[in-house]
């Protein structure tokens, strides 16, 4: 059984740019050139729809939505912090640190998503924002599908309480333990340091200083049979960990993720994954310099059954 989706959702910005509410804590945001530059508005638009139509080209299964213009939210492209589908047919909506990006959580996607999937129930949990508990997603929570086990790194963006209690409503062992990056300063999403797919994780080792907390991950991994493709921060830096793997038209896996994250892996890193995958990238330079995200946070997995008239 594959950890990875058939269907994948992707919202096309409509007010892309820095996002001062998600620099306090988002250490990949770059802040070193002129962002009031519409050029980098053209050529993250042009990013966003070359990686669409490669996906595509590779027999991907992709819906586009467009983002809304009002209210303006600059991080709308990453819809995988605020929503996720689990195969039973349920939605969870989830609580997010950045007052910015709440306005993300859109009625007319669910609406869109419960028309053209069979939808079983829609939890919200953003109530949980007004406790100051945040847990964001598929940025906060790495799922293992197959073996019903849920990680996280803990962070101001990922509640320690709110993840296992959620973990255990959907029947998950939850695994918490914490990443720090190069300064000793907690990494803000799972996401970023850590992707795991059906036969293998991509998992930055060194982020996690515990040694406790390391030793319980790699039996994890061990025991669930995953190859471990251990990466350093400096290529934690290039998004190597932002990747995700998915489940072409054709029911191959493919493993998505930018052309700097691509170029970053070892060969013997490369030919590792590629035992069980072919990796698929695009160059998204902009929206990982400016937002701080990769292709993984651009992607919201879609796991629920289709209704007759599907997408």
């Amino acid at each position: 059984m594959n950890n990875s989706s058939q269907h994948i959702l992707m919202v096309r910005p409509a007010s892309f740019g820095f996002n001062e509410d998600t620099a306090v804590d988002n250490e990949f945001q770059e802040t070193n050139f002129n962002l009031s530059n519409s050029d980098y508005v053209e050529s993250a638009l042009k990013e966003f729809d070359h990686y669409v139509a490669t996906l595509r080209a590779n027999d991907i299964d992709v819906t586009v939505i467009d983002d809304t213009p009002e209210p303006k939210k600059p991080d709308s492209q990453f819809p995988n912090n605020w929503f996720t589908t689990h195969r039973n047919g349920d939605i969870f909506l989830y609580p997010m640190r950045p007052l910015n990006r709440r306005a993300e959580r859109r009625k007319d996607i669910i609406d869109m998503l419960e028309m053209c999937f069979h939808v079983s129930k829609v939890t919200d949990l953003s109530v949980y924002e007004e406790k100051n508990q945040f847990l964001e997603g598929t940025g906060s929570i790495i799922f293992d599908r197959v073996n019903k086990i849920a990680y996280a790194c803990l962070s101001g963006r990922t509640d320690k309480e709110l993840f296992e209690q959620h973990a255990e409503t959907l029947g998950y062992e939850a695994v918490a333990f914490n990443s720090v990056d190069e300064n000793g300063k907690a990494i803000y999403h799972t996401n970023v340091m850590f992707s795991i797919a059906s036969d293998f994780v991509v998992i930055c080792g060194a982020s996690i200083t515990d040694e406790k907390e390391k030793a319980m991950l790699w039996d994890k991994f061990k025991a669930t049979g995953k190859e471990i493709v251990d990466v350093s921060y400096a290529q934690l830096r290039d998004f190597t960990c932002n990747v995700l793997e998915v489940t072409d038209l054709n029911e191959n896996k493919k493993f998505t993720m930018s052309s700097r994250a691509y170029h970053s892996f070892t060969p013997e890193q490369i030919e590792l994954m590629e035992k069980y995958v072919k990796i698929i990238h695009s160059p998204i330079d902009t929206i990982e310099n400016v937002c701080g995200g990769g292709t993984r946070c651009m992607m919201a997995e879609i796991y629920l059954a289709e209704n007759i008239h599907n997408l």
